[in-house]
């Protein structure tokens, strides 16, 4: 019998995870349960609801060592895709929220991102590095949609001809291949493309709300026929759940126009083990433990590394295995052959509203 709190379609199990900052732990009011207190049909469905945020910068930066970017821009807070592995579930803890349900149901947008982000590289003394999108939450997520913040973005980045990178599990991404081309083009914009599982029934559990690996696969072939260097991440790899597939997804990225790939395993920081846990016990009691075994030996015993260097790769036989793996795929297809980074001499500090009048 499944949990009478459990919302199919979503990706968190629950949310009453306590956290770090003392919010309270949240129970399921039970309205759908009958007088014995036993399940009455599903529990209600979750709405999205959105929150209009109003930021004074939208660049954030980081000194991080094992990261290949110092600055990057989240058009969103929250993510409705629902992959119950995010690592960026504990942010919405900030927020007096719960890194489960509410995070992918609570949602909040900065509409304002692109006029930020113009005040910005037009001050003097800006220094250009690439800018990364997409590495907190989706900038392709449904809402993208609606409020196109994320195309207002690669607009402001397009003009200034300053050099992006964008990472995505959605083939939205498409709709704005005219920019993102056109900046490839001038050796400014790179693409990676998430892909964790080819399998639609492990997908639908995994990354309920994500658009399934085909579409992932297609659109990987859209840009590359458009001219943009792609890179497939299998992001993560879940072992005992998803690791089987390391081969295939390197192959079928391969034959999409794909020029690199590469893995991360699987991190579980602060909220997003307890809720990992959850998962695996509602969707695989056949093997949670064994699962979570794996994980803690490439997470020296623990549930989580928080490490450098060691936090994205992990150590030990189980992680070199996957490294090898997926060396000696890359191989047989012909990726990763070459990394040719992105250009900072051809940027243009946006104009201000007086020469725009000339």
């Amino acid at each position: 019998m499944s949990r009478p709190d459990v919302h199919h379609g979503r990706g968190a199990p629950e949310n009453r995870t306590p956290n770090r900052f003392n919010l309270p732990v949240r129970e399921a009011d039970g309205d759908w349960l009958d007088a014995r207190g036993e399940v009455d049909g599903e529990a209600p469905p979750l709405r999205t609801t959105i929150t209009v945020e109003k930021p004074k910068t939208i660049i954030s930066r980081n000194t991080s060592p094992d990261i290949g970017f110092d600055r990057s821009i989240n058009p969103y807070r929250g993510c409705e895709h629902g992959c119950i592995y995010c690592f960026a579930r504990p942010t919405h803890a900030y927020h007096d929220l719960s890194p489960g349900l509410d995070f992918e149901t609570k949602l909040f947008v900065k509409p304002d991102a692109a006029k930020l982000l113009r005040v910005e590289l037009a001050k003097p003394g800006y220094q250009v590095r690439s800018m990364a999108l997409g590495t907190n939450t989706d900038p392709y997520q449904p809402i993208e949609g609606k409020f196109r913040i994320t195309r207002s973005v690669l607009e402001v980045l397009a003009e200034t001809k300053h050099p992006f990178s964008i990472t995505t599990k959605s083939d939205r991404v498409v709709r704005d291949i005219d920019i993102v081309s056109r900046m490839a083009a001038e050796g400014l914009a790179s693409v990676a493309i998430s892909i964790t599982s080819l399998q639609p029934a492990i997908s639908r559990t995994l990354e309920p709300r994500a658009p399934s690996g085909r579409k992932r696969l297609a659109a990987v072939k859209a840009l590359s026929e458009a001219g943009v260097p792609v890179t497939v991440a299998i992001a993560p790899v879940v072992p005992g759940i998803t690791d089987h597939e390391i081969e295939a997804i390197v192959e079928a990225g391969a034959e999409a126009g794909a020029r690199g790939v590469f893995f991360l395993p699987v991190r579980l920081p602060h909220e997003v083990a307890p809720l990992f846990r959850a998962w695996l016990d509602e969707h695989f009691p056949d093997r949670a433990d064994k699962v979570m075994n794996i994980i803690r030996a490439m997470r020296g015993g623990k549930d989580n590394d928080p490490q450098w260097f060691t936090r994205l790769q992990g150590f030990g036989p189980w992680a070199d295995l996957m490294r090898v793996r997926l060396e000696k795929a890359a191989r047989k297809h012909g990726l990763n052959r070459e990394k040719v980074p992105l250009r900072c001499d051809l940027f243009v500090p946006p104009q201000g509203p007086q020469l725009r009048l000339l």
